[in-house]
């Protein structure tokens, strides 16, 4: 888990070194390409079967389109935005999930974790309102960003206990891959800024495969995290990525956050903690009960 708080904000500086000379929907489209090509010896060295189930192809489409929107958001948001304040505002998307669970889905949750996800809010408004008055309605890609990683959450809750991880990984970038074309193909010539795509030269094809090779690693790495321990022990640790974030937009691109961002963040790694805190109660809780004999 250490190692993908490190290597996911290292996916974000080769996209924003990128997001300088190449459109955000080839960089987009770079990203899902270079994960389908790593997994797929993967796939074969473990030998593990790509056919997938006819009622699992509806939902692996929405997971890899999902997942597209969201990437394409954030893209778009940190080629002008610092690293530190559009992942910031990423880091809702664990509230929306909460949010989502009880109110659509009828999970129990409690009045406490549903505070802590409104207080959430309320720090990415403080990270919003600078961000906005700045850099304009680009600001608000990073909530596109949430909202869809949000879905993907959910929707991956399903396909992970029918297929394998490295199988998942591999038909997401595939799916992905595949609907990227057809738009890069008639974006060609259109003008466009976001999806014009463009011959890279020199080091800014190493900038997209740096997109790609940083974005499959850290997303293998959280995955067999969460293989070998518990969801609730490895969440609090994530909220790391903000301070390597932080460092690396820094050193990389001079951005530090201001006052005003600094305390949204603070807000939002607060809340997002004692939201886990709170589950890890509620988890003990009905262990205790199950536990207990019968009267």
């Amino acid at each position: 888990m250490l190692g993908f708080c490190v290597t996911a904000p290292l996916l974000d500086v080769a996209a924003k070194l990128a997001s300088g000379s190449v459109p955000v929907g080839q960089i987009t489209a770079a990203r899902f390409f270079v994960q389908c090509v790593l997994m797929a010896p993967f796939v074969w060295m473990m030998g593990l079967s790509l056919r997938v189930a006819r009622a699992q192809w509806l939902a692996l489409f929405f997971r890899a389109a999902l997942l597209l929107v969201a990437t394409f958001c954030f893209v778009a948001a940190i080629s002008v935005m610092p690293l530190a304040d559009a992942l910031a505002i990423v880091f809702v998307a664990p509230f929306i999930v909460l949010l989502v669970g009880k109110f659509y889905l009828g999970e129990e949750v409690g009045p406490r974790r549903v505070g802590a996800a409104i207080v959430g809010f309320v720090g990415v408004l403080f990270v919003i309102q600078p961000s906005f008055a700045a850099f304009g309605a680009v600001a608000l890609f990073p909530l596109g960003t949430a909202v869809g990683f949000a879905f993907y959450i959910l929707v991956t809750r399903g396909l992970s206990r029918r297929m394998h991880p490295v199988t998942l990984q591999f038909h997401t970038g595939l799916v992905a891959s595949l609907m990227c074309l057809p738009i890069m193909i008639f974006a060609q010539g259109s003008g466009s800024e976001f999806l014009d795509p463009v011959w890279p030269e020199g080091i800014v094809w190493l900038w997209l495969l740096g997109v790609g090779f940083f974005a499959t690693l850290s997303h293998m790495m959280m995955t067999y995290a969460l293989s070998l321990a518990p969801s609730a022990t490895l969440a609090p640790m994530q909220y790391l990525e903000l301070p390597v974030a932080t460092f690396l937009g820094y050193l990389v691109f001079g951005d530090f956050p201001n006052a005003l961002t600094l305390t949204g963040i603070a807000i939002i790694i607060g809340a997002g903690l004692y939201m886990i805190h709170r589950e890890r109660v509620t988890a003990r809780q009905l262990m205790t009960e199950r536990a207990a004999p019968p009267i």
